[in-house]
């Protein structure tokens, strides 16, 4: 596990889904050396995939830039040392944003 503690720069996920991003990258960073960050954010990538429905994407490194469109409520950007993890479910159109809002208005009132 790489030294120091996830700084979320960004995010408009539930606390509970940042937690298991959060969760996931300490994980990984157990498995694989900061330097593998496509093994990285590979394993993040399947991983969120399994527990959160396909279509997640993750980005990790040192230096990178990003302009995405996503879904609401599917956004992380967060740094851990410096290894930099964006992690979000791209947008495929307005439908997909409405159905997957109203998963998550469900998901709140639990």
């Amino acid at each position: 596990m790489l030294e120091g503690k996830a700084v979320i720069g960004e995010t408009d996920m539930l606390k509970t889904m940042q937690q298991d991003a959060l969760d996931l990258a300490s994980k990984a960073l157990d498995f694989f050396d900061v330097t593998q960050a496509i093994d990285i954010a590979r394993y993040i990538k399947k991983e969120f995939d399994k527990s959160h429905g396909s279509g997640w994407q993750c980005i990790v490194g040192t230096d990178f830039g990003s302009y995405v469109t996503h879904c609401y409520g599917c956004f992380i950007y967060f740094g851990i040392g410096n290894l930099a993890i964006l992690l979000f479910r791209g947008s495929a159109g307005p439908e997909a944003q409405e159905n997957h809002f109203s998963a998550l208005e469900a998901a709140k009132s639990l």
